[in-house]
């Protein structure tokens, strides 16, 4: 299956994300991966992304749609993908569909501004690996200890409130629309908001089979 994953900073995009790609045995694709990935690997779209990077600009759509179909490509593609974090906006959208890509379903994981503030606060992340964990729902065995590598868990600036609130303005204003766009062609499930990952799972899996 060809997924979407859409849903605001902090919704659980990504804990879905690895849980289903487990789950089906079909990759995530996320755009900063896939872009870091293209740029590392010298491919000719990699290069042009580069050359915008290095000029401090945003990367044009069409390179992003340009890299995402080399990476759609790819033998581990052949059975399906998840999308998280690409379409941002209705003109990526739409270059997805004019590129030829099939999107069997978009699962839009619905959770209120106030929710995602209060579970963004809680969120700390290893500043060696990466790796990511909440105060509450995902604590580290150690406190302010990775789990991995025993890294200091830190709070990133994008967790900060302000940073929160900034992030959710410009997800309403340019990727909130894609909601819309998707339940007119018939392709849109709603996840309600769980306060359990599972919970939230099984509802995806429900939307899947439907």
């Amino acid at each position: 299956m060809n997924l979407i994953l859409l849903g605001a900073p902090g919704a659980g995009k990504g804990t879905q994300a690895e849980i289903i790609c487990a789950k089906l045995n079909i990759p995530a694709i996320s755009t900063g991966n896939i872009l870091r990935a293209a740029v590392k690997d010298g491919t000719e779209m990699g290069l042009k992304a580069k050359s915008f990077m290095d000029a401090g600009a945003l990367v044009p759509d069409e390179v992003i749609i340009g890299i995402l179909k080399d990476r759609l490509s790819e033998a581990d593609c052949a059975n399906g993908f998840i999308l998280d974090g690409v379409p941002r906006t209705i003109a990526q959208a739409e270059a997805i569909e004019k590129m030829g890509i099939r999107i069997d379903k978009v699962l839009e994981l619905s959770v209120a501004d106030d929710v995602i503030v209060n579970r963004m606060g809680g969120r700390r992340v290893c500043e060696k690996c990466g790796a990511s964990y909440h105060i509450v729902n995902k604590k580290s065995k150690v406190e302010g200890a990775c789990d991995c590598c025993g890294g200091k868990l830190v709070i990133r600036k994008d967790d900060q409130p302000a940073t929160v609130l900034d992030r959710l303005k410009a997800y309403h204003e340019q990727t909130e629309p894609l909601v819309d766009f998707y339940r007119q062609r018939g392709k849109l499930a709603v996840i309600p908001f769980n306060d359990s990952i599972e919970a939230t799972t099984a509802e995806i899996m429900k939307a899947l089979e439907a």
